[in-house]
């Protein structure tokens, strides 16, 4: 998948992300809302919202839920579904002091210039006593999608430490937080044909490359072929840290 780490870059390819990536961490969601006791009335900021897919789904429960994104083009699609989200990035918070019961970040704070400044951030605008949680991809050796990257690139970059085990839990130790839950959730990942399957993988590709490494892709994709379609298992880590 390509990598991209900046606004203008994440908003180019909101329409696609959303539609191909955005409710993949589901299960994640579930596990964090019932570890951070997210229900009816929380007040929830998800930080580096996207589309705003998780905001979605804590408003289904009843949870007032707000989101921060510095992309154009993801608070856009959000807001043409009726979210609620901010132009803000996770170190420049645009909330009062304790406004928030929980604060989350899926697959948000690496991208930050600076980790802890954004941890400081988040604690900020949280409640005495309140939750923030961090969740990320795990390391490479969890996720069938590795497989599929390494057949057309030998070259990737090692696991950083927030994907490896105990990485999220000394993170939030280390920014003063009290961890109060953590684990490691299995994402089943389901698509439908081989077409879908290249486009995800090679999100923000031009057509040529998609023509070029869609063999190699297809071929290392074949032990996770099921009913004409393909499924992969990936996995996210999570911690959940209580503001002190």
């Amino acid at each position: 998948m390509t990598r991209v780490n900046d606004a203008s870059g994440w908003s180019d390819l909101a329409a696609e992300w959303s539609a191909l990536w955005g409710e993949m961490p589901e299960p994640v969601w579930r596990e964090v809302v019932a570890a951070a006791g997210i229900h009816r009335g929380s007040r929830v900021l998800d930080v580096g919202c996207g589309a705003g897919e998780f905001l979605a789904f804590a408003g289904a429960l009843g949870a007032d839920a707000v989101g921060v994104d510095p992309a154009d083009g993801m608070r856009a699609l959000g807001v043409e579904r009726g979210l609620d989200i901010r132009a803000a990035d996770a170190e420049h918070l645009p909330f009062a002091d304790g406004t928030f019961d929980v604060v989350t970040a899926f697959n948000a704070l690496q991208f930050a210039d600076d980790t802890f400044d954004a941890l400081d951030e988040m604690a900020r605008v949280a409640t005495p006593g309140g939750c923030i949680v961090i969740a990320n991809w795990a390391e490479r050796e969890r996720n069938n999608l590795d497989v599929l990257e390494r057949a057309i690139d030998d070259d990737l970059p090692p696991d950083g430490e927030l994907r490896l085990p105990g990485g999220l839990e000394s993170l939030l130790s280390e920014a003063g937080f009290e961890v109060i839950q953590h684990g490691v959730t299995d994402l089943p990942w389901t698509v439908p044909s081989d077409g879908a399957l290249v486009r995800t993988v090679l999100l923000g590709e031009d057509e040529s490359v998609r023509d070029e490494l869609a063999p190699a892709i297809i071929s290392a994709a074949q032990p996770f072929a099921s009913e004409g379609g393909y499924t992969l298992v990936n996995a996210f880590r999570w911690a959940v840290g209580r503001k002190r």
